[in-house]
């Protein structure tokens, strides 16, 4: 038995969710079943994608992850389980969920799924809740050990989808990356620069590196700001760069948000560099 972790962009206004979890408490009443968030802008895939990366690492191998932000819900685009190299199970629509997983984790084995088997029963004239009629069903199928992962179906015959990313890199005094995503309570940017690529520009704490954001209008944003451990190094109000729960580079603002107050998105069109030394 696995631990079964559902994600969606369905919200909780209405009973999808709940369909969820009953639907895999049918296949086994003693599944352990939780929830990574089910708040993902809708049709967001570029979002779901992210969570999954942000999530996967603090679970054990063999949890099954099912992840359905589906916007091409009943056409042709395929449904599929991965396995990634870290041993965890993705259970999702084949649309570019899978980008982030495929860079952190790695991905073994992808199986398109057998929708002759794995579906739940009844369900075969339901074209537009496949996140219950065969996410849910599949996942919980796995993750309670009635299915193997080569049960799912056929291995995948052909690449998975991914989103276009802008790959962290060094420019001389420079690294630079994009905004991948945003701590959405706190209003702070999450960018795909690792600590280790910013610090190989030997900056330490309590020093300054001149950020800037930019998007395919112009540039947004450009400051030096301080390098801090935590929003405590600055004042109340004031920006500062920090390491992220995810050993990335992120900006924020002390008990404020960095995005409403600049105005930042995110994703590929967003990019970020850091500067240091720089001069003033």
């Amino acid at each position: 038995m696995k631990p079964l972790i559902l994600q969606s962009d369905f919200g909780y206004d209405d009973g999808a969710v709940c369909a969820m979890h009953g639907v895999a408490y049918t296949v086994n009443p003693d599944l352990h079943v939780t929830t990574l968030t089910h708040n993902i802008p809708p049709y967001d895939v570029w979002e779901g994608s992210c969570r999954l990366a942000q999530a996967m690492t603090y679970w054990p191998a063999g949890s099954v992850f099912v992840s359905v932000v589906d916007p091409g819900v009943g056409s042709q685009r395929l449904s599929v389980v991965a396995r990634t190299d870290s041993g965890h199970f993705v259970v999702t629509p084949d649309n570019g969920t899978l980008t982030h997983i495929a860079l952190t984790h790695g991905l073994q084995q992808v199986r398109e799924i057998d929708e002759t088997v794995n579906r739940l029963p009844g369900s075969g004239e339901s074209y537009t809740f496949h996140g219950r009629d065969i996410y849910a069903y599949t996942g919980a199928r796995l993750a309670s050990g009635v299915i193997s992962f080569d049960e799912v179906g056929p291995v995948l015959a052909e690449d998975v989808v991914t989103l276009p990313v802008n790959p962290p890199r060094r420019d001389g005094a420079r690294v630079l990356g994009s905004i991948d995503t945003h701590d959405v309570r706190y209003g702070s940017i999450w960018t795909n620069i690792p600590r280790t690529l910013f610090r190989s520009l030997g900056i330490e704490h309590g020093q300054y590196a001149l950020a800037h954001i930019a998007n395919e209008l112009g540039d947004v944003y450009s400051a030096p700001l301080r390098y801090g451990k935590s929003f405590a190094d600055v004042s109340v109000g004031e920006a500062l760069i920090y390491v992220n729960s995810l050993d990335n580079m992120a900006i924020a603002i002390n008990r404020g948000s960095f995005a409403k107050a600049y105005d930042v998105g995110q994703g590929t069109n967003w990019t970020v560099d850091f500067t240091f030394p720089f001069q003033p």
